[in-house]
């Protein structure tokens, strides 16, 4: 009787081990998300100024490479030769996505537009996210997703055409704000593919190989299109910001939430990153907040958080139904 107590207790001690180890993976992974969704927020408003001075490519190059030269002391522990050949395809597949076409679209179409309008559709990234792994993973939506879907689109049109449908192929800012949607599809695919090799590789090896190929492809594009490489000293400060703590960190960051909170809870943490860059714009560019970016901003996070809590009852009702 006594053994048997003995058991029972033992039983009832590691369980509340793991549940103690498992709340505390769920907060580095919730913590992780918000200073990834921080450290994004800055971008627009850091970049902006920069791409007056420099091209939108030879800047994503070498913001990458920086972000690639932080993330290699923090992979030092993870062997290279350890990754397996279909793990190298999704590798590439990741920097083909987030790191050489998504950013140089993103850098492209920011330089038309302003940087509230850029921080505002970061929120396509979101939904886009949410979107396709809800595809992937064969889950549905209930009636509320929809209307979460259809907000979110309402908003990326809002601020994409400012409802002015006729003049919006004319409009170089519309046509930067189209740029701008168009990486952040680039990226949700990036998000889920990087979901899935986080699981098999380590996370500061999967930023390093990232932005480090996709870095070295960018200025190899540079070089090819005979780009002048010439970056005023006044603007390297902005530059190294962005390239260190905007991308290195923040991809280290969202990766770690990726891996330890999912997919949907990440991206709806990450999806504060557009409240925080509109008011970095504001405070630090002056620019004008209107009320078609306020509606927008408004749809586009009411859509956001319609969805995860219908991915969050649909896990709940499948695990009922198991």
């Amino acid at each position: 009787m006594r053994q048997f107590g003995k058991e029972v207790i033992g039983a009832s001690s590691i369980c509340n081990i793991l549940t103690l180890q498992k709340s505390k993976v769920v907060t580095i992974g919730y913590t992780a998300a918000f200073l990834s969704a921080l450290l994004v927020g800055s971008i627009s408003t850091v970049s902006k100024p920069v791409l007056s001075n420099v091209s939108p490519l030879l800047y994503a190059s070498v913001v990458y490479l920086l972000a690639a030269g932080v993330s290699t002391p923090l992979a030092h522990k993870a062997s290279i030769f350890s990754i397996r050949k279909k793990d190298w395809l999704l590798i590439l597949a990741i920097s083909i996505l987030g790191s050489i076409l998504a950013p140089a679209l993103f850098f492209v179409g920011l330089q038309q537009t302003t940087a509230s309008d850029t921080a505002i559709l970061s929120n396509g990234e979101t939904v886009f996210t949410v979107l396709l792994a809800l595809a992937l993973f064969k889950e549905r939506l209930r009636a509320s997703g929809y209307i979460a879907v259809a907000l979110v689109l309402c908003g990326v049109v809002i601020v994409t055409t400012n409802l002015q449908f006729l003049s919006f192929l004319t409009d170089i800012k519309k046509e930067g704000n189209l740029l701008v949607l168009i990486s952040m599809a680039l990226w949700a695919m990036d998000n889920n593919l990087s979901k899935i090799i986080t699981q098999r590789v380590d996370v500061s090896r999967v930023v390093q190989l990232k932005t480090l190929i996709g870095g070295t492809v960018l200025l190899l594009v540079v070089i090819s299109l005979r780009i002048p490489i010439n970056i005023p000293l006044s603007e390297m400060p902005n530059i190294l910001l962005v390239g260190i703590v905007g991308f290195g960190l923040s991809l280290y960051f969202f990766l770690h939430g990726l891996k330890r909170v999912g997919t949907v809870r990440t991206m709806l943490i990450y999806s504060t990153s557009s409240i925080i860059g509109l008011i970095f714009a504001s405070l630090f560019l002056h620019e004008e907040i209107g009320a078609y970016q306020i509606l927008a901003i408004a749809a586009m996070l009411c859509g956001i958080y319609l969805i995860a809590r219908d991915k969050q009852n649909i896990e709940k009702t499948t695990k009922l139904d198991v």
